[in-house]
């Protein structure tokens, strides 16, 4: 095999097509869901919209109407309400990212679309969260399932093979898939990055198995972040307290629980993937008319 040939058997290899479904435990022990990938999907977006809602909108209300700079508890506890309701988006979105990676007919066409919707979004969740064209302080959610999906394939090309090198590959390459995350400010961090991997981790194991695992990473990841950044500003009591709130997003597995394996009908792809910026700058759009940015 010449050296071109190689390298783009290679190529194929790590970006090829997928290996097709997997069943969960509970499909094969005859216990299908009822709701289908397009159903856990649209409650994804859903909630996102809800989360970005009080995250762009209420908060800028709040901080508008604030008094020496304290919030009004009332709008405080429903502002928290809503972010609570949030959580679940990110979780079911890791979990269908997972999915995602298993079906695709093209993992290469996969990778590009997300890094194309991310450079896509970055002025639009730039504007909604800081009022400003660009901020480097935070890069929106599409570069973190970016980097979650390079580090599946690239661990999953890595699995065909048995030597050490392989196994010390594939860690670094989940580390290095982190730290990018972490010093990047992408949304979620390393967390992010490391909740997909457990989603792929943890597909087809048993469900208590996947929950507790990614419980465990939503709440110490979360921390281990906070610790990071705030460490000398806030207390690590605080920081792990606070961290707790991302554990609303646990309750997304009683839907995932739900789900059945199948696609189920769905929205054109487009639709999906340009909701994102689209929804952005719909709520940039309303705080500037509002006049409370």
């Amino acid at each position: 095999m010449t050296g071109k040939r190689q390298r783009l058997y290679i190529f194929a290899e790590i970006f090829g097509k997928s290996g097709g479904k997997c069943m969960t435990e509970r499909q094969k022990n005859g216990k299908a869901g009822i709701l289908t990938g397009a159903v856990l999907k649209n409650i994804a977006y859903v909630t996102m919209f809800v989360d970005h809602f009080f995250a762009v909108v209420f908060l800028n209300y709040m901080n508008q109407h604030s008094v020496n700079g304290r919030w009004d508890s009332r709008f405080e506890s429903i502002y928290r309400a809503g972010r609570a309701v949030g959580r679940i988006s990110f979780v079911l979105f890791t979990f269908l990212i997972v999915e995602g990676f298993f079906y695709t007919r093209s993992r290469v066409r996969f990778l590009l679309r997300l890094f194309l919707f991310a450079l896509l979004s970055e002025i639009p969740f730039d504007l909604a969260m800081s009022g400003t064209v660009s901020d480097w302080n935070g890069q929106n959610v599409y570069w973190t399932l970016l980097l979650g999906v390079l580090v599946l394939t690239l661990w999953d090309y890595l699995s065909r093979y048995r030597s050490v090198l392989a196994w010390a590959g594939r860690y670094l390459v989940l580390s290095a898939g982190c730290l990018v995350a972490f010093f990047c400010s992408t949304d979620y961090r390393f967390m992010g990055v490391l909740l997909i991997f457990v989603m792929y981790w943890t597909r087809g194991k048993d469900a208590g198995i996947q929950f507790l695992a990614a419980g465990l990473v939503m709440l110490f990841g979360t921390w281990a972040s906070n610790l990071i950044r705030y460490m000398g500003i806030y207390s690590a009591d605080y920081l792990f307290r606070f961290s707790l709130r991302e554990m609303y997003g646990l309750l997304a597995f009683l839907l995932i629980f739900l789900y059945n394996g199948e696609k189920g009908r769905q929205f054109p792809k487009a639709f999906y993937y340009g909701f994102y910026p689209v929804h952005l700058l719909v709520l940039f759009g309303i705080t500037k008319a509002a006049r409370i940015m």
